[in-house]
């Protein structure tokens, strides 16, 4: 498991990543065995998805029953979580940038726990608010996800903006497919007046 040191040097290289802070990268080793070591922030970040599932849930309808949705949510976590590393892999492999791979994904890896504790905080703020200022944090915070994004990409990659943009829609329009199909399947609606 990962020690409370890496804990706290992965969310510092996060938030340096965030403030575009030039040195942030160097808080991800560039080795093959740190970049696997990475994926276990997925234990870490289950409770936080958890807690927004259970938010979101409270303000949809499903035609599934609960065990469904519980699988069908774990699966989507993990499917998610894992597309990206693998469809950038292939991009890496044909742009050269392979021996960048293992500090990039393990630094997408451990924004992913910042921005997870943000997205709670944010949603359960949009629960406590009217429709327009709720839908705002809700704006607010995709536009802060893309931004962290985008700036882990050029920190860490070195990429300009035009790039990070196009690896920005490469990681969240797949993640959007899948959630409709997720949706579709378990028959999710909107309550009226959520």
């Amino acid at each position: 498991m990962i020690s409370t040191g890496e804990i706290a040097r992965g969310m510092q290289g996060a938030l340096g990543l965030l403030k575009r802070d030039p040195a942030a990268p160097s808080y991800f080793d560039n080795t093959l065995e740190a970049c696997v070591r990475s994926f276990q922030v997925m234990i870490l970040v289950a409770p936080l998805h958890v807690t927004l599932m259970l938010l979101r849930y409270t303000s949809v309808t499903s035609t599934a029953d609960e065990l469904e949705i519980v699988l069908v949510e774990a699966l989507r976590y993990v499917v998610d979580w894992l597309l990206f590393p693998v469809l950038f892999y292939e991009i890496a492999r044909r742009r050269n940038w392979l021996g960048l791979f293992p500090r990039y994904i393990s630094a997408l890896n451990w924004v992913n726990l910042p921005a997870m504790i943000v997205a709670v905080i944010g949603v359960v703020l949009a629960t406590l608010l009217p429709a327009v200022p709720a839908e705002l944090v809700r704006i607010a915070l995709q536009a802060l996800f893309f931004y962290w994004f985008l700036a882990t990409t050029r920190a860490t990659l070195g990429v300009a903006w035009p790039v990070a943009t196009l690896l920005l829609v490469v990681n969240w329009v797949p993640s959007l497919f899948i959630s409709l199909i997720v949706d579709r399947f378990l028959g999710i609606a909107l309550v009226a007046g959520a």
